[in-house]
Order: C-alpha cells, then structure tokens, then sequence
C-alpha cells in the first residue's frame, strides 16, 4: 500500500533548549523546496489563455462554462518571453509560474494527450510552445520556473469543478475516466519535458483519486523531487493566506497544525474567514508556509488576473505594492503578484514600468542599514556608527533550523536610556517593522524573550 508522506514531516528535528535545564523541543524544518520558497520572497504569477485574444471584459463565472468560439483570435505574433522575464527580474522576483492551462482548458504547449492545445492553432502553424519559450526565458535570466496546471475548470470539455456532468450513466463514467487519464498525462509531459521546476500549482487543489479525480501526485514526484506542490488533499508544501490581498495577518507563522492529507483539515480551513490558514500554528508539527497573492492590475476595484483593454488605470500604485511587501514578506510570508500579458504576447508598458519601479522602491527602502547583525544569543547589541533617527527593523532567523523565536522586543538607547521601539512573537524567515521615528538613537538591542531553543538569529538590522 502506497504511503505518501507529507514533505514537511520529512525535516522533523530534535534540538536541544538553550539554558541549563536538558530539556527538549521538536522543530518542524522546511524542506530545501520549502526554503527556495521562502529566501524567494517575491514570485509572479503569469497568467495567459485565449481570451485575452478577445477585446472583452473578463467573466470569469461565463468563462468557465463558454467554450471558446474561434481559438484562432489567438495569435500573439510579438511574443516575447525574455520581455516578459526581465521585467520579473527588475521587480526583484526569484520565481515566475505561468498558466500552462486554466478554465477554457486550451494548453500552452504541445500536448500529445490535450489535443485543445497549441498544436490546433493556425498561429506558428501549430508548433508553438510557450510553456518552452517561458522555461528558456526564466533560465536565460536566473529565475526559477514554475507551472500553474487548471484542471478544476474546462469549457471545451464541460468540465466543472473537477467533474464531469454527472447523470449517473456508463458515458459520464467512461469520459471521466478519460479526463482523469488526461490530466494525469499533461502533468507527465509537463513534469518531465522542461527541467527542473521550483513549483507545480493546481488550481483550487488537485482533486485527487480519493474524490474521483487524477491521480496526479505521483507523478509529479515521479519527475520532480525537489518542487513546492501546491496542493491537493494529499500533499500541500505551502499554504493559501486567506485572501488575495497580497498581504497576511500578523503573526504568520510558518507551521501548520495539520498535514492536508488530514481528515480535520478539511473542517477548519473554512473556519472564521480562513483564520488557521491566515495565522498558522506557532505549536503546529507541520512546516507549511504562507503565500500572499493579488494581481498587479486589482487597483481601485478591479481584480483582473487576465489582460483586458483599457485597464492601465487600475494597476497598483508603487505605494500600495510597497504596503503589501511590508504586510507579506515582512510577515513571513512569500508574495506572488499576478502579471498578464496581452493580446500581442507582450507585457504592457505601463505593466513593465511599474514592476522596474517597485522593484527599485525595494531596494531603495533596505539597501542602506544604519547598522547590521547576527548571532545565536539571546540578546544582540549594536551600537550606530552616529546618533541616528530608527524608522525601520529587518529581523530574520535562519528558518533551515526552524522558527524558533516566539517573543522579541527592540530597544533603542536615547540619551543613554533604552526604550522600547518594538515589540512582536513570529519573526521566521523575515519580519519588517516600520515604526514611528525615533530620534537620537546610539544604539540597539533584539532581545529574545522566548523560544523553543537557541535562537539562530541570520540577519538583524536597524534603517
């Protein structure tokens, strides 16, 4: 009998206390996956199907259940995925996922199982491979790729919520029989043509053979045995974290109290507004780290994943993505950002300008520490090469040895007396505090008042 084990488990620890007592705590540790995840903090996602082809606004309820009349409105003749892969770059991204497939079902490669795919367009005479182009594009310019697989919806095969019509007859239960072979055939050819991938996303789970879906973990761990799955009731390396926001809520910790393999699971999740998985659980046993997500282009009331005309104004201020890596990087949380492009088969402009800005807002903001630190102790001490105004504190732990802090607290010296400039429990792999300004600084301190075990502080510094 197949035992699946949940990754997390895999990296369970014993780790000595520190103090006198002998005493022992059990640290869930992330898999080297799961810290790719992390030391990542920025990732994109890119999402593209035939109906950005169509000069229409998006509906998504109508999309899912519409086939699509004419795939060959389908033809971004300027395709440029090195365009598209440096703008990731300029925005400080290490890791680009693209829509291989989503709800009309059609494929962006050459599918020998999915003849809806681009071997059935007139553009390139069918032998297109975008999912090829993106692969090469991510390596040319260092950034790990990822698929984004959409199984749960097909319009072209009437397919909805991972099902077939169901009508209780042998053709409903021969063609599901089908779509689950097929499923299970495009994440082989996806998984085994391209490389090495840093993730696989299946769109609302995976469904897996227990439900009457594909069975599509074994062979993504077949073909990948270092990516992040996310997810199905089987297996789920990272987390949802709660909205599409692109912010989490503080604390966010890395832990989770379930595998997703569990029965229970499935009975919180839903729970006071996805609250577990907003917070995760500083006690839990599993390693399951949060995501933040929202499209570049979901500013002032818009929510737009896909390219539509005439949007350009509802792209994100600097301002407000700025605020969203404060409240999901800075919350130990990863950040995806939704970027589609268009009909051409480029990004946008106006797209490309704002993520080079963003990316240089970043840089800006934490380039230039008055001071830097590191340490196992349960205090660390610096003193400021001036007497300097504190705005910002960056403190990260070294998450390969799990989080081990659960209460901190900075201190400034002014006039030759500390005071408080923050307090907080989860730092894990990075906590930004922005605080109010504080003038006359000389010195810091981060002291550790609580944790499972010595503190593995990675990175302390003060702006």
């Amino acid at each position: 009998m197949k035992k699946i084990l949940f990754s997390g488990i895999l990296f369970l620890s014993t780790i000595l206390l520190w103090g006198q007592e002998k005493q022992t705590a059990t640290i869930p540790l992330p898999t080297p996956p799961q810290l790719t995840w992390q030391e990542a903090e920025l990732a994109v996602l890119i999402s593209y199907d035939l109906h950005v082809a169509d000069g229409k606004k998006y509906n998504q309820a109508q999309n899912r259940i519409t086939p699509i009349e004419d795939i060959n409105m389908f033809h971004p003749d300027q395709l440029d995925t090195d365009q598209w892969i440096r703008a990731v770059r300029d925005m400080g991204a290490k890791i680009a996922i693209l829509t291989v497939t989503h709800e009309t079902g059609f494929a962006l490669y050459q599918s020998d199982v999915n003849p809806y795919c681009l071997k059935a367009l007139k553009w390139k005479d069918g032998k297109g491979d975008i999912v090829r182009d993106f692969v090469n594009s991510c390596r040319k310019f260092g950034i790990n790729p990822g698929l984004y697989i959409g199984i749960r919806w097909n319009s072209y095969l009437g397919v909805y919520d991972f099902m077939m019509p169901k009508d209780g007859t042998k053709f409903q239960e021969n063609r599901q029989v089908f779509y689950n072979k097929m499923c299970e055939g495009m994440t082989e050819e996806l998984m085994s043509r391209y490389g090495d991938l840093a993730i696989v996303w299946y769109d609302g789970g995976g469904h897996g053979p227990e439900v009457g879906g594909a069975d599509i973990l074994p062979v993504v761990e077949k073909y990948q045995k270092n990516i992040i799955f996310y997810h199905n009731t089987q297996r789920a390396d990272i987390r949802w974290g709660g909205s599409e926001s692109g912010t989490v809520s503080y604390p966010c910790w890395g832990t989770y109290t379930y595998p997703y393999s569990h029965s229970k699971n499935t009975e919180v999740i839903f729970k006071d507004n996805f609250q577990l998985l907003k917070t995760g659980d500083p006690n839990g046993a599993y390693y399951m780290p949060a995501m933040a997500d929202a499209p570049l282009r979901g500013y002032n009331g818009r929510h737009e994943w896909f390219y539509e005309p005439g949007d350009e104004a509802h792209l994100f201020p600097v301002e407000n993505l700025m605020n969203m890596y404060y409240q999901s990087v800075g919350r130990n949380a990863t950040l995806i950002l939704g970027l589609t492009p268009d009909d051409r088969g480029l990004m946008p402009d106006v797209d490309v300008a704002r993520l080079k800005e963003f990316g240089a807002a970043i840089k800006e903001q934490f380039a230039s520490p008055l001071a830097t630190s590191s340490g196992k102790a349960r205090t660390l001490h610096m003193k400021l090469p001036t007497v300097s105004t504190v705005k910002q504190i960056v403190i990260q732990e070294d998450i390969k040895y799990g989080e081990r802090v659960r209460s901190y607290q900075v201190e400034g010296k002014v006039k030759g007396k500390w005071q408080v400039l923050s307090t907080g429990s989860c730092i894990g792999h990075k906590r930004i505090e922005k605080i109010e300004p504080v003038e006359g600084v000389s010195a810091v301190r981060l002291i550790i008042k609580e944790a499972l075990a010595t503190p593995q502080i990675k990175h302390f510094s003060i702006y």
